[in-house]
Formats: structure tokens, C-alpha cells, sequence
């Protein structure tokens, strides 16, 4: 059985601040992070890939595409009408919702593929902050690794070899 990583880290590309690398274990990927850059302190909207030690606590799975292998992490599948509150003022802020929501401005069942395979970081998750961030997942780039609206991205294939690899409790170091 393949060693299993349980650390994950994110460091920025010099001179492209919405661009990274991650590295675990044997792999180095590239990745995409938000428009601002890895930002010490995050706020809902600014742009920012948040800097911190962050635990995956589980992943979305879309299951109408080839289920993947996940290892270590939790995966669940993904239903049509999942989305995920962005709205500080709402009690159900930077938490999983079913729309239509009028809180909600994340739908994750997408067109473009971005969350077909999804980890949820607990970044502002186990002891939110109202309007400190929501919605920081690990998930799959945009061709031309485009920025994100604050979350790690790396490639579709590289997140097939990386994600059977996890271990249990794996955690993402940004900055």
C-alpha cells in the first residue's frame, strides 16, 4: 500500500500572486488561487486564498461521472440542488444548503466541472467568523489555471493521482 499524505502545501509562483504550486509527498503541482493572492487576513470577497494549516474535511463527489478514489478523506455524493451559503448575515453562513436558497450564492452542481471533485478546507468552517470567508474548497482548475474566487485548484488529471494518495486527517498548508 502506497504511503498516504496527510500534508498538502501551498506556496505562491513569484510574480503571479493567483498562481501557486502544491506539494505532497512526491507530487509538485500547479495550481490556481484567488485573484488577491495568499491574503493574511481574509474577508468575505476580497479575492484572497486564505493562509493558515487547514484540515480537509471531506470531499463532493458529482455521481453521474466515474466516482473517484479519495482514500483517506470522506467523499459524498454531490445532490443537483446542493449550493453553499456565502452570506454573512444568514445563520447557515459558509455551510452546505439545498436551493433554490435566497443565501446562498454558490451553486456546486456546475456545468464547467469545476467541483466534480471537491474538498471542503475547514477554513472558517468548525468556528466561523461572520464575513471571514466561506466557501474555501480544493477543487478542479479552469483550463489556463484562471484565478479562483479565494480556493486551491490544480488540474482534473493531477487531482486523480493526488486525491487516491490522502490520508485520514490530511491537512493543507497555504502561504
Amino acid at each position: 500500500m502506497p504511503k498516504r499524505l496527510s500534508l498538502l502545501r501551498v506556496r505562491p509562483v513569484a510574480l503571479n500572486r493567483a498562481r501557486g504550486w502544491l506539494t505532497a509527498g512526491p507530487f509538485r503541482v500547479a495550481c490556481a488561487l484567488g485573484p488577491a493572492g495568499i491574503v493574511r487576513v481574509k474577508r468575505e470577497g476580497d479575492g484572497g486564498t486564505p493562509v493558515g494549516r487547514f484540515a480537509l474535511l471531506w470531499g463532493y463527489y458529482r455521481p453521474d461521472r466515474p466516482r473517484p478514489d479519495a482514500a483517506g478523506v470522506l467523499l459524498k455524493a454531490m445532490r443537483r440542488d446542493q449550493g453553499w451559503c456565502e452570506d454573512p448575515t444568514s445563520p447557515r453562513y459558509n455551510r452546505p444548503v439545498r436551493l433554490p436558497a435566497t443565501d446562498c450564492t454558490d451553486k456546486m452542481w456546475r456545468d464547467d466541472h469545476l467541483y466534480d471533485l471537491t474538498f471542503v478546507l475547514d477554513q472558517n468552517f468548525s468556528r466561523r467568523a461572520k464575513g471571514r470567508g466561506s466557501a474555501i474548497f480544493f477543487h478542479l482548475a479552469r483550463p489556463g489555471f484562471t484565478p479562483t474566487a479565494g480556493c486551491i485548484a490544480i488540474s482534473a488529471s493531477d487531482m486523480r493521482k493526488l486525491a487516491p494518495s490522502l490520508a485520514r486527517g490530511a491537512v493543507m498548508k497555504i502561504g
